[in-house]
């Protein structure tokens, strides 16, 4: 008798440590659950383009890298730029989002509505124009390592014809022609820059196409302002040299590769989503630079020399140190029109409504 209420009463020790022991466990868990911070991303195209998308998830990993068991990252990939951003957005705050970043222009209306509706989430819009309380915006001065990687298309053109692969004729777009163009004047003067419009963003098929028409038609270099390294990937076929865009896509093209300008994303997502976990999150206007290191170029491939290489690094240093902008007159546009007189700069928000197309670009600014 005395064994069996020793028995039970062991019985019942133990169950009460096991007891203990599960909540303990299962407090541990939801506290693990509960103190992830979650933040989300939307692109347009793949997180694996080889371009643009790529290059903003790469910035996703950064943040996830840093703040480790801390934040949950998430994306949605290939959302059009139509009602469907709507019901991505409401989606990812019903999953508990608390800071979402969307990275394409035609994004804008929706995350303008959603942040409307829902005070308690962050948005951050990436190339767009719209703040709001917990609401901002972010870019990179593109246009300056784009013109730097004009130069490297400009001291490779032989014929004096490049070509150009872009995607829509908004301001956006308009501005890194026109820096692409005069980077490729930079370093051949008199030369030309063929545009094709694709009319989308990412479209591997339509942007070989165009390669194809830009080579059929003159040209002997290829850049572009779309998102995948199909016209880089034609070009290592036909023995052309191509400068990308976005991301570096060298092993796309790894014989005819020059440079691209390219976009480090992860600082600025790592500090926006630190800033809305702590509490100290505020809106912005924020367009980063060579300096701050938001806007590079990728290393150089095989055909750029050592002269364009060191030309390039003067041009670099002489945009960070300010005695020297793309954008600063005279400057005149294809029908031979000043546009900026002498002693003029544009400012970011000239560019952002950028409208019209240098002396020397073929091509129409209305796409």
């Amino acid at each position: 008798m005395k064994n069996r209420k020793l028995a039970l009463g062991v019985l019942a020790l133990a169950g009460a440590l096991a007891l203990a022991i599960g909540a303990s466990i299962g407090s541990a868990r939801t506290e693990k659950k509960s103190a992830a911070f979650k933040a989300a991303w939307i692109y347009v195209g793949p997180h694996n383009d080889g371009g643009w998308s790529q290059a903003h998830d790469k910035g996703r990993l950064y943040v996830q890298k840093a703040l480790g068991s801390n934040v949950e990252t998430t994306f949605k990939e290939n959302i059009p730029e139509g009602p469907q951003v709507s019901q991505v957005i409401e989606s990812l705050i019903r999953d508990g989002n608390k800071i979402i970043f969307a990275t394409s222009f035609g994004f804008q209306k929706a995350m303008v509505e959603a942040a409307k509706k829902h005070s308690d989430v962050k948005f951050e819009m990436a190339t767009g124009t719209a703040q709001s309380k917990n609401m901002a915006e972010y870019f990179g001065a593109g246009e300056d390592a784009i013109y730097l990687s004009g130069m490297a298309a400009g001291a490779a053109t032989k014929k004096g014809v490049v070509g150009y692969v872009v995607p829509f004729a908004i301001p956006e777009v308009i501005r890194h022609a026109n820096a692409f163009a005069l980077g490729v004047q930079a370093t051949h003067p008199g030369a030309k820059v063929r545009l094709i419009w694709t009319h989308s963003w990412f479209k591997p098929d339509a942007e070989k196409k165009a390669a194809q028409n830009l080579v059929a038609s003159g040209s002997d270099v290829l850049g572009q302002n779309v998102d995948s390294p199909a016209a880089g990937q034609f070009a290592e076929s036909k023995r052309i040299p191509w400068v990308g865009y976005d991301s570096d896509a060298r092993k796309f093209a790894p014989k005819q590769w020059l440079t691209a300008a390219i976009y480090n994303w992860g600082p600025y997502y790592l500090r926006k989503t630190k800033a809305a976990m702590n509490g100290t999150w505020k809106t912005n206007f924020y367009y980063g630079n060579l300096k701050d290191g938001m806007v590079g170029l990728a290393p150089y491939g095989p055909k750029v020399t050592a002269k364009t290489k060191a030309a390039i690094a003067r041009k670099k240093a002489a945009l960070i140190k300010g005695t020297f902008y793309e954008f600063a007159g005279p400057l005149y546009d294809q029908k031979g029109k000043l546009r900026v007189p002498k002693g003029k700069r544009l400012s970011v928000k000239d560019l952002y409504a950028m409208n019209w197309l240098v002396k020397g670009v073929i091509g129409s600014a209305k796409g």
